[in-house]
């Protein structure tokens, strides 16, 4: 699993970058179109909150665990809504992110929760985190669906009977190539090459081997109650951020603005850049838009999953 130097490593790096850009509480997972991609990002990723809700059976007064929690978009949701939500992420800059905007986040791994640290919770999401629960490592070792087991497990105990647990995650596609040819030293542009730097940009982290991998761990905890297909409406989410993230657009939002706090955020990236090759993988990742390739070419899958307690 990504471990708390990983997730920092993947997320708080840019976390001035993302909420100067996106919001304070910048949704950075896969937004719900249905088809429908005359919405913007911003309605598409409303509609996804409304269905998340709706598929949990959300009530004013209802307990959320949100596992993964980002920068809180899906705690600010239910707050506004009349919820009690509480968030786990392993990125401080997140915790401190929701934290600022007076909503609940705790620096805590998923595994390390119990019955006991929060209670018992009317519904659970977890949105864009799965994909970072099982690492490559663990996975060559065999303990990947030992490690779905247990997160089904822990979620089947934070909820009664008939609790619905929402899970968004990415998945390998049919075009997945064999783990061992994925390499740097690959043909640049080609499937192993993109996914020898997604490693880079998402250390600690190997995605399940498509839904039924996930199914098969939920099983004895859960009854599949709805599944929706997400990655046209990826690739969608992906090219409206890179209009957002387009560099030219971006150097004149942080440089010509005399915004010191924008300007002292890229500042900060400077080192790293110039010292450290794998961020510079990270910036390739941004800049040539690997993960939309890799659902482009049916490398990575996407999938919105709804599961209801037995």
């Amino acid at each position: 699993m990504a471990n708390q130097q990983d997730i920092e490593d993947t997320y708080d790096y840019m976390d001035e970058l993302f909420r100067f850009t996106i919001g304070e509480h910048g949704d950075v997972s896969c937004a719900l179109y249905n088809g429908d991609f005359s919405k913007s990002l911003a309605q598409a990723q409303q509609d996804k909150h409304d269905y998340i809700l709706d598929m949990i059976h959300f009530k004013a007064g209802a307990r959320v665990l949100d596992i993964g929690c980002g920068w809180g978009p899906m705690l600010e949701v239910v707050k506004e809504r009349g919820g009690h939500a509480i968030g786990l992420t392993l990125s401080p800059k997140q915790v401190e992110a929701c934290q600022r905007s007076g909503l609940e986040a705790s620096l805590l791994d998923w595994k390390d929760t119990t019955v006991t640290t929060f209670g018992m919770f009317d519904g659970i999401v977890s949105v864009g985190a799965f994909e970072h629960f099982c690492s490559k490592e663990e996975y060559l070792a065999g303990k990947q669906d030992a490690i779905y087991e247990r997160f089904f497990r822990l979620c089947h105990e934070l909820l009664p009977t008939g609790g619905r647990l929402y899970l968004q995650t990415h998945i390998w596609g049919k075009n997945v190539p064999e783990c061992s040819h994925v390499s740097l030293q690959a043909k640049k542009g080609s499937d192993e090459y993109l996914l020898a730097v997604t490693e880079k940009f998402y250390p600690g982290s190997w995605l399940p081997y498509g839904e039924e991998q996930i199914l098969r761990a939920a099983h004895p905890y859960f009854e599949l109650i709805s599944d929706n297909n997400g990655r046209q409406d990826y690739i969608e989410t992906i090219e409206q951020w890179d209009r957002i993230w387009n560099w030219q657009k971006a150097w004149k939002f942080f440089f010509s603005q005399r915004s010191f706090s924008r300007l002292l955020a890229v500042c900060k990236l400077l080192p790293r850049i110039v010292l450290d090759r794998d961020f510079r993988y990270k910036l390739e990742m941004f800049r040539e838009s690997y993960t939309k390739e890799c659902f482009k070419r049916e490398v990575m899958d996407h999938q919105r999953l709804v599961f209801q307690k037995r």
